[in-house]
């Protein structure tokens, strides 16, 4: 196998996690539904006068959505802090899932290295150019993985209420 194959292949491979990571994947819950998946999480939303807030969950009850909110575009509806949001206001949520995607993508793009120096070695290069191509490929393959790994890490999930 060329390097060139080699080198395509990871490119194929860094494309095709890159476009999972960009695939949205939109839900419908019901209210009772939302407990699980938005309780302790960062969440966006916009309220019904236009305002987008931001900040954690602390509790959904039965006809507030309780929030900590951390941003807020109309400081004045939305203070900094608690804050009660009824039920009626709440139609769509954007959950941010925050993971250590970017590390765990360096650690596996760093993994290129040593294909790059198989490719290296293979083509019969010599001790030094090997040891280049092995730093090309390692070098590439964090950032890429950096990349890749950092996408989906700040994914965000669409939430529509239903009722």
């Amino acid at each position: 196998m060329s390097w060139r194959t080699w080198v395509l292949s990871i490119a194929l491979m860094l494309l095709v996690v890159g476009a999972r990571a960009a695939a949205p994947n939109p839900l419908e819950l019901r209210w009772n539904e939302l407990a699980p998946l938005i309780s302790g999480q960062v969440v966006r939303l916009t309220a019904p006068g236009g305002a987008t807030i931001q900040g954690g969950i602390a509790a959904i009850r039965e006809d507030v959505l309780v929030m900590d909110v951390r941003k807020t575009s109309d400081p004045k509806a939305y203070p900094k802090g608690n804050a009660n949001i009824p039920r009626a206001s709440v139609s769509t949520l954007e959950v941010q899932r925050l993971r250590w995607g970017a590390r765990r993508g360096m650690a596996i793009g760093n993994a290129a290295g040593p294909v790059g120096f198989i490719v290296a070695r293979h083509n019969s290069l010599s001790p030094g150019a090997s040891v280049g191509v092995f730093g090309a490929f390692a070098g590439a393959g964090m950032v890429g993985g950096y990349f890749i790994g950092n996408a989906l890490d700040h994914g965000n999930t669409q939430i529509r209420v239903v009722p």
